[in-house]
C-alpha cells in the first residue's frame, strides 16, 4: 500500500494548519507532471495545504488569451507568496504544436513586469556534486534585474542604404535626436529602454535581500562603454546605497561595490562564494546560467522573485523539460531532476509560514530541503547527478522513486 493512503482522521488532523492560501502556479510538460508527484507524495499527507490555484499550461493560457497569467500575478500581489512551476514560452513551433491563437509572451516576463521584481538565483550546493571551480566554498546568488533591455526591444530589418536614428518626442513635442547608423545596405537595429523607477527597485530589491540574507552585494554593468544607459545603472545604485542603505550595510559588516562586468566575471572565479552578484536583465540570464552550471545543473538552481513591496514568487529556474515529457508520453521511464521545483515549494512554504507565524511550516520547510539533500548525499539520485557526482556506488531512480525515497528519507528524520 502507498504511503499516502494511509492516512485517517487522526492523521489528517495532525497536518499542519496554513493561515493564508499560496498562490499556485501550474505549469507544463515534465514539470507539470513532477509537479503533481511533489503535492501527492512530500505535500499533502503533512500539509493542510491551502492554495488559490491558476493553470498556466499553455493550452489553457491559449484558451483564456493569456488573461490567466495575469489574473495570477494580481492574485500574487494580494496574498504575497506565490509558487510556480515552470512554463513553455512558445515559439513557431509550438504555435503549431499547440494550435496556438497567438504567440503568447513568457509567463516569468508577464509576472516579473507586473510585480516590478527582482530574480535572485542560487545554486543548491550537495555534497557529492562539487562545484567546477572548486574554490567556490558557498553558494554565489545571481540577482537579475527583471524589467527591460533585450526583452522589451524593438527591432528592425533594414532593407538597404539609409539613416538611422534615435527618437524621442517629449510630451511638449520637443525632439531628441541621434544617429545611430548611415547605412550602405542592408543591416539590423535594436532599441532597448529601462525607466529610472524600474531600476530604483531593483536596486533597493537587491540592498534590502543582501541585509535579508547577510551577504555581501556586487553590482556589475559595463559603463565604460554604454555611457549613458549603463552608467544610469551605476548611478542609481549609488545613490540608493548612500542615502538609504550604506548605514545599514556598516553596521551589518557587509560590503557593497560597483565593477565592470569583464572585471566581476575574472574576480567571481577566484572567490569563494557567498555573496550577492547583481546584473542587468541579459547580463544576470546568461551568469545564473554559468553558475548553476558550474554547480551541476539548472535543476539545482532556486529562484526566487521579490517584488519591491515584498511579495515574493518562487520557482525552479529551469524549463519544462521537454525531451523527457515526450518520452513520458510514450510510456518511458525518466528520471527527471526534481530538486529546484521541491525547493521552489519549500521556499514558499517557508516564506508564508514566515508572515503568518507559523514556525512548523517554516520547520517542514527546512525538514524537506535536508531530507532532499540527505537522499543525494546517500548516493540515490537521478541520471543527471550521476553523470556528474563523485559519490561512487550511486542508485539512478527514476522521477517518481527519487521522491518517493525522499520521503522515506524525510520521515526517517527526527
Amino acid at each position: 500500500m502507498r504511503l499516502c493512503q494511509r492516512f485517517g482522521m487522526e492523521d489528517r488532523m495532525a497536518k499542519i494548519q496554513m493561515k493564508t492560501p499560496l498562490v499556485e502556479m501550474d505549469g507544463d510538460e515534465m514539470t507539470r507532471i513532477l509537479w503533481k508527484m511533489i503535492k501527492d507524495e512530500l505535500l499533502l499527507p503533512y500539509i493542510d495545504l491551502k492554495t488559490e490555484y491558476y493553470d498556466l499550461g499553455l493550452e489553457y493560457r491559449n484558451e483564456t488569451n493569456d488573461k490567466v497569467t495575469f489574473d495570477s500575478a494580481e492574485a500574487t500581489k494580494k496574498y504575497g507568496v506565490a509558487v510556480k512551476c515552470a512554463t513553455i514560452t512558445p515559439n513557431a513551433a509550438r504555435m503549431t504544436e499547440y494550435d496556438l491563437k497567438e504567440m503568447w509572451k513568457s509567463p516569468n516576463g508577464t509576472i516579473r513586469a507586473a510585480l516590478d521584481g527582482t530574480v535572485f538565483r542560487t545554486p543548491i550546493q550537495v555534497k557529492g556534486i562539487e562545484p567546477c571551480v572548486k574554490n567556490w566554498e558557498k553558494p554565489i546568488t545571481l540577482a537579475r534585474h527583471a524589467y527591460g533591455d533585450v526583452y522589451k526591444n524593438t527591432e528592425i530589418k533594414v532593407p538597404g542604404a539609409g539613416k538611422a536614428e534615435l527618437v524621442f518626442t517629449a510630451e511638449d513635442g520637443t525632439e531628441i535626436r541621434e544617429l545611430i547608423h548611415q547605412f550602405d545596405g542592408s543591416g539590423i537595429i535594436q532599441g532597448i529602454h529601462n525607466t529610472d523607477k524600474s531600476i530604483t527597485s531593483f536596486a533597493r530589491a537587491c540592498f534590502s535581500y543582501a541585509l535579508d540574507t547577510k551577504q555581501d552585494l556586487w553590482f556589475a554593468t559595463k559603463d565604460t562603454i554604454s555611457k549613458k544607459y549603463d552608467h544610469n545603472f551605476k548611478d542609481i545604485f549609488a545613490d540608493v546605497y548612500e542615502k538609504e542603505y550604506k548605514e545599514k550595510f556598516e553596521a551589518a559588516g557587509l560590503e557593497y561595490f560597483y565593477t565592470l562586468i569583464d572585471d566581476a566575471v575574472a574576480r567571481v572565479m577566484k572567490t569563494k562564494g557567498g555573496f550577492i552578484w547583481a546584473c542587468k536583465n541579459y547580463d544576470g540570464d546568461v551568469m545564473s546560467d554559468m553558475v548553476s552550471s558550474a554547480c551541476g545543473s539548472l535543476a539545482m538552481m532556486t529562484s526566487v522573485l521579490v517584488s519591491p513591496d515584498g511579495v515574493y514568487e518562487y520557482e525552479a529556474a529551469h524549463g519544462t523539460v521537454q525531451r523527457h515529457y515526450y518520452k513520458h508520453l510514450k510510456g518511458e521511464e525518466t528520471s527527471t531532476n526534481s530538486v529546484a521545483t521541491i525547493f521552489a515549494w519549500t521556499g514558499a512554504l517557508r516564506k508564508r509560514g514566515e508572515l503568518d507565524e507559523i514556525p512548523e511550516l517554516m520547520a517542514f520547510a527546512d525538514k524537506l530541503e535536508k531530507a532532499t539533500l540527505q537522499t543525494i548525499e546517500s548516493g540515490k539520485m537521478t541520471k543527471d547527478l550521476a553523470l556528474i557526482t563523485e559519490l561512487e556506488d550511486v542508485t539512478v531512480l527514476n522521477s517518481e522513486q527519487f521522491i518517493q525515497e525522499i520521503r522515506t528519507t524525510m520521515e526517517a528524520l527526527d
